[in-house]
Protein backbone atom coordinates (compact mmCIF):
# COMPACT_ATOMS: atom_id res chain seq x y z
CA UNK A 1 0.00 0.00 0.00
CA UNK A 2 1.37 3.54 -0.70
CA UNK A 3 0.22 5.16 2.02
CA UNK A 4 1.68 2.62 4.37
CA UNK A 5 4.90 3.04 3.23
CA UNK A 6 5.77 6.57 3.86
CA UNK A 7 6.61 5.98 7.77
CA UNK A 8 7.43 2.53 9.64
CA UNK A 9 7.15 2.06 13.67
CA UNK A 10 10.51 3.02 14.19
CA UNK A 11 10.90 5.49 12.61
CA UNK A 12 7.40 7.05 13.96
CA UNK A 13 9.18 6.66 17.62
CA UNK A 14 11.96 8.45 17.19
CA UNK A 15 10.37 11.04 15.55
CA UNK A 16 6.81 11.23 16.74
CA UNK A 17 5.56 14.44 15.39
CA UNK A 18 5.68 13.34 11.62
CA UNK A 19 2.98 11.28 12.68
CA UNK A 20 0.96 14.17 12.52
CA UNK A 21 1.39 14.87 9.28
CA UNK A 22 0.48 11.54 8.47
CA UNK A 23 -2.54 11.37 10.23
CA UNK A 24 -3.94 14.77 8.23
CA UNK A 25 -2.92 13.41 5.34
CA UNK A 26 -4.40 10.03 5.64
CA UNK A 27 -7.55 11.60 6.87
CA UNK A 28 -7.71 14.56 3.76
CA UNK A 29 -7.13 11.32 1.42
CA UNK A 30 -10.04 9.84 2.58
CA UNK A 31 -12.10 12.54 3.06
CA UNK A 32 -12.09 13.85 -0.60
CA UNK A 33 -11.97 10.25 -2.21
CA UNK A 34 -15.41 9.61 0.32
CA UNK A 35 -16.62 12.72 -1.06
CA UNK A 36 -15.97 11.93 -4.54
CA UNK A 37 -17.39 7.75 -4.44
CA UNK A 38 -20.18 7.73 -1.58
CA UNK A 39 -21.10 11.80 -1.52
CA UNK A 40 -24.52 10.13 0.61
CA UNK A 41 -22.53 8.61 2.91
CA UNK A 42 -19.07 10.35 3.47
CA UNK A 43 -18.99 11.34 6.73
CA UNK A 44 -18.66 7.80 7.80
CA UNK A 45 -16.84 6.46 4.97
CA UNK A 46 -14.37 8.92 5.16
CA UNK A 47 -13.30 7.54 8.91
CA UNK A 48 -13.40 3.73 7.50
CA UNK A 49 -11.22 4.95 5.19
CA UNK A 50 -8.68 6.87 7.24
CA UNK A 51 -9.10 3.31 9.62
CA UNK A 52 -7.94 1.08 6.78
CA UNK A 53 -4.68 3.78 6.03
CA UNK A 54 -3.95 3.48 9.71
CA UNK A 55 -4.12 -0.65 10.40
CA UNK A 56 -0.66 -1.44 9.08
CA UNK A 57 1.03 0.93 11.14
CA UNK A 58 -0.89 0.32 14.18
CA UNK A 59 -0.82 -2.83 13.80
CA UNK A 60 3.26 -3.49 13.46
CA UNK A 61 3.60 -0.92 16.39
CA UNK A 62 1.43 -3.19 18.96
CA UNK A 63 3.39 -6.17 17.99
CA UNK A 64 6.42 -4.51 18.71
CA UNK A 65 5.25 -3.62 21.81
CA UNK A 66 4.03 -7.59 22.31
CA UNK A 67 7.28 -8.57 21.61
CA UNK A 68 8.86 -5.82 24.00
CA UNK A 69 6.27 -7.07 26.85
CA UNK A 70 7.39 -10.74 26.16
CA UNK A 71 11.14 -10.15 26.87
CA UNK A 72 11.39 -6.85 29.29
CA UNK A 73 10.39 -7.57 33.03
CA UNK A 74 11.16 -4.22 34.40
CA UNK A 75 7.64 -2.27 34.56
CA UNK A 76 9.27 0.93 34.40
CA UNK A 77 10.76 0.56 31.20
CA UNK A 78 8.05 -1.01 30.19
CA UNK A 79 6.26 1.96 30.89
CA UNK A 80 8.48 3.88 29.40
CA UNK A 81 8.51 2.33 26.16
CA UNK A 82 4.62 2.50 26.17
CA UNK A 83 4.68 6.42 26.54
CA UNK A 84 6.90 6.39 23.48
CA UNK A 85 4.23 4.37 21.35
CA UNK A 86 1.08 6.74 22.76
CA UNK A 87 3.00 9.90 21.96
CA UNK A 88 3.16 9.13 18.20
CA UNK A 89 -0.19 7.74 18.11
CA UNK A 90 -1.60 10.93 20.28
CA UNK A 91 0.12 13.09 16.95
CA UNK A 92 -1.82 10.66 14.66
CA UNK A 93 -4.58 11.36 16.65
CA UNK A 94 -3.89 15.21 16.52
CA UNK A 95 -3.32 15.15 12.76
CA UNK A 96 -6.63 13.28 11.77
CA UNK A 97 -8.32 16.06 13.87
CA UNK A 98 -7.25 19.18 12.56
CA UNK A 99 -7.38 17.58 9.06
CA UNK A 100 -11.21 17.59 9.99
CA UNK A 101 -10.81 21.13 11.59
CA UNK A 102 -9.58 22.54 8.29
CA UNK A 103 -12.13 21.36 6.08
CA UNK A 104 -14.59 21.64 8.29
CA UNK A 105 -13.85 25.60 8.27
CA UNK A 106 -13.25 25.98 4.42
CA UNK A 107 -15.06 23.96 2.87
CA UNK A 108 -18.73 25.37 2.11
CA UNK A 109 -21.21 24.85 4.70
CA UNK A 110 -23.85 23.15 1.90
CA UNK A 111 -21.38 19.91 2.22
CA UNK A 112 -21.15 19.63 5.91
CA UNK A 113 -24.46 17.03 5.78
CA UNK A 114 -22.31 14.63 3.35
CA UNK A 115 -19.25 15.33 5.04
CA UNK A 116 -19.36 15.76 8.62
CA UNK A 117 -23.14 14.76 9.03
CA UNK A 118 -23.00 11.92 11.76
CA UNK A 119 -20.37 13.43 13.60
CA UNK A 120 -22.76 16.64 13.98
CA UNK A 121 -25.88 14.18 14.87
CA UNK A 122 -23.69 12.52 17.65
CA UNK A 123 -22.07 16.31 18.97
CA UNK A 124 -25.63 16.79 19.44
CA UNK A 125 -27.13 14.38 21.19
CA UNK A 126 -24.28 14.35 23.83
CA UNK A 127 -25.03 17.90 24.33
CA UNK A 128 -28.55 17.49 24.86
CA UNK A 129 -27.94 14.61 27.56
CA UNK A 130 -25.65 16.99 29.64
CA UNK A 131 -27.88 19.45 32.18
CA UNK A 132 -26.96 22.66 32.65
CA UNK A 133 -23.83 24.22 34.57
CA UNK A 134 -25.59 24.58 37.95
CA UNK A 135 -23.49 23.53 40.48
CA UNK A 136 -26.02 20.80 42.68
CA UNK A 137 -25.86 19.30 38.66
CA UNK A 138 -22.35 18.79 38.36
CA UNK A 139 -22.07 15.70 39.89
CA UNK A 140 -24.39 14.31 37.10
CA UNK A 141 -23.37 15.17 34.68
CA UNK A 142 -19.66 13.94 36.09
CA UNK A 143 -21.25 10.66 36.33
CA UNK A 144 -22.79 10.89 33.03
CA UNK A 145 -19.44 12.31 31.46
CA UNK A 146 -17.50 9.46 33.26
CA UNK A 147 -19.90 6.48 32.41
CA UNK A 148 -20.25 7.55 28.50
CA UNK A 149 -16.57 7.44 28.22
CA UNK A 150 -15.67 4.55 30.42
CA UNK A 151 -18.28 2.49 27.71
CA UNK A 152 -16.31 4.25 25.33
CA UNK A 153 -12.67 2.74 26.47
CA UNK A 154 -14.33 -0.62 26.90
CA UNK A 155 -15.11 -0.86 23.74
CA UNK A 156 -11.69 0.56 22.78
CA UNK A 157 -10.06 -2.45 25.03
CA UNK A 158 -12.59 -5.50 23.56
CA UNK A 159 -12.11 -4.39 19.64
CA UNK A 160 -7.99 -4.22 20.35
CA UNK A 161 -8.61 -7.69 21.79
CA UNK A 162 -10.70 -9.31 19.39
CA UNK A 163 -9.46 -7.10 16.36
CA UNK A 164 -5.72 -6.21 17.48
CA UNK A 165 -6.16 -2.82 15.96
CA UNK A 166 -9.75 -2.34 16.22
CA UNK A 167 -9.40 -0.04 18.78
CA UNK A 168 -8.42 2.57 16.15
CA UNK A 169 -11.69 2.85 14.66
CA UNK A 170 -13.15 4.37 18.13
CA UNK A 171 -9.99 6.82 18.06
CA UNK A 172 -10.46 7.89 14.45
CA UNK A 173 -14.11 8.08 15.07
CA UNK A 174 -13.49 10.41 18.12
CA UNK A 175 -11.08 12.53 16.24
CA UNK A 176 -13.26 12.95 13.42
CA UNK A 177 -15.79 14.39 16.57
CA UNK A 178 -13.89 16.09 17.88
CA UNK A 179 -12.70 17.85 14.82
CA UNK A 180 -16.07 19.08 14.00
CA UNK A 181 -16.82 20.51 17.46
CA UNK A 182 -13.70 22.61 16.61
CA UNK A 183 -14.60 23.50 13.24
CA UNK A 184 -18.37 24.43 14.19
CA UNK A 185 -17.45 26.30 17.45
CA UNK A 186 -14.31 28.36 14.51
CA UNK A 187 -17.44 29.13 12.31
CA UNK A 188 -20.09 30.24 14.83
CA UNK A 189 -17.58 32.03 17.04
CA UNK A 190 -15.47 34.16 14.25
CA UNK A 191 -17.36 37.38 14.00
CA UNK A 192 -16.70 37.63 18.00
CA UNK A 193 -13.05 37.46 17.47
CA UNK A 194 -10.40 39.25 14.98
CA UNK A 195 -8.83 36.45 13.35
CA UNK A 196 -8.33 32.71 13.02
CA UNK A 197 -4.90 33.41 15.45
CA UNK A 198 -7.17 34.42 18.22
CA UNK A 199 -10.54 31.97 17.41
CA UNK A 200 -8.35 28.64 16.69
CA UNK A 201 -6.24 28.15 19.80
CA UNK A 202 -9.50 29.24 21.78
CA UNK A 203 -11.53 26.44 20.27
CA UNK A 204 -8.57 24.42 20.85
CA UNK A 205 -7.62 24.48 24.51
CA UNK A 206 -11.89 24.30 25.35
CA UNK A 207 -11.69 20.87 23.82
CA UNK A 208 -8.93 19.67 24.23
CA UNK A 209 -8.24 20.64 28.19
CA UNK A 210 -9.85 17.78 29.55
CA UNK A 211 -9.42 16.10 25.59
CA UNK A 212 -5.77 15.07 25.87
CA UNK A 213 -6.22 13.32 29.17
CA UNK A 214 -9.44 11.17 27.69
CA UNK A 215 -8.00 10.22 23.88
CA UNK A 216 -4.66 9.33 25.90
CA UNK A 217 -6.74 6.76 28.39
CA UNK A 218 -8.57 5.19 25.29
CA UNK A 219 -5.22 4.93 23.18
CA UNK A 220 -3.62 3.45 26.24
CA UNK A 221 -6.87 0.90 26.69
CA UNK A 222 -6.37 0.29 23.07
CA UNK A 223 -2.64 -0.38 23.35
CA UNK A 224 -3.27 -3.04 26.48
CA UNK A 225 -6.50 -4.87 24.15
CA UNK A 226 -3.92 -5.30 21.39
CA UNK A 227 -1.20 -6.56 23.24
CA UNK A 228 -3.12 -9.44 24.91
CA UNK A 229 -4.49 -10.16 21.13
CA UNK A 230 -0.97 -10.90 19.59
CA UNK A 231 0.12 -13.04 22.14
CA UNK A 232 -2.66 -14.81 22.03
CA UNK A 233 -1.84 -15.17 17.82
CA UNK A 234 1.67 -15.75 18.80
CA UNK A 235 0.19 -18.76 20.51
CA UNK A 236 1.63 -17.02 23.76
CA UNK A 237 -1.62 -18.07 25.76
CA UNK A 238 -0.26 -20.36 28.81
CA UNK A 239 3.20 -19.46 29.68
CA UNK A 240 4.73 -17.34 32.27
CA UNK A 241 5.89 -15.11 29.69
CA UNK A 242 1.66 -14.52 28.94
CA UNK A 243 1.22 -13.92 32.43
CA UNK A 244 3.46 -11.25 32.55
CA UNK A 245 2.20 -9.53 29.68
CA UNK A 246 -1.53 -9.85 31.60
CA UNK A 247 -0.45 -7.64 34.52
CA UNK A 248 1.57 -5.37 32.12
CA UNK A 249 -1.76 -5.05 30.40
CA UNK A 250 -4.19 -4.77 33.62
CA UNK A 251 -1.51 -2.03 34.55
CA UNK A 252 -2.22 -0.16 31.59
CA UNK A 253 -6.03 -0.78 31.49
CA UNK A 254 -6.14 0.70 35.11
CA UNK A 255 -4.16 3.74 34.13
CA UNK A 256 -6.20 3.72 31.40
CA UNK A 257 -8.95 4.60 33.78
CA UNK A 258 -7.86 7.17 36.04
CA UNK A 259 -6.89 8.94 33.24
CA UNK A 260 -10.19 8.84 32.07
CA UNK A 261 -11.61 10.05 35.41
CA UNK A 262 -9.30 12.90 35.66
CA UNK A 263 -10.50 13.78 32.14
CA UNK A 264 -14.33 13.91 33.18
CA UNK A 265 -13.49 15.72 36.50
CA UNK A 266 -11.34 18.65 34.23
CA UNK A 267 -14.54 19.07 31.48
CA UNK A 268 -17.26 19.47 34.45
CA UNK A 269 -15.47 21.56 36.84
CA UNK A 270 -12.48 23.14 35.23
CA UNK A 271 -13.15 23.47 31.51
CA UNK A 272 -16.50 25.74 32.23
CA UNK A 273 -14.58 27.42 35.05
CA UNK A 274 -11.36 28.43 32.37
CA UNK A 275 -14.19 29.32 29.45
CA UNK A 276 -17.35 30.18 31.47
CA UNK A 277 -18.27 32.88 28.33
CA UNK A 278 -18.63 29.63 26.37
CA UNK A 279 -20.87 27.49 27.83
Amino acid sequence: MVLESLINPFTAEKRPWEMFFVGFLYNTIALFLSWWIFPHYASLIMVFLTVISCIPLVYSTIKKEEKYDMYETKEYLLIKEHGRVLLFLMFLFLGVMFSVVLWYVVLPTSLHQNLFGIQSETIESINSNISGNVIDKNINNLFYIFSKNLRVLMFCWLFSLFYCFGSIFILVWNASVVGVAIGNFIRINLSKYSSYFSIVPLAIFRYMTHGFFEIASYFIAGLAGGIISIAVTNHDFGTKKFEHILLDSADLVLLSIILLFIAALIEVFITPTLFPRLF
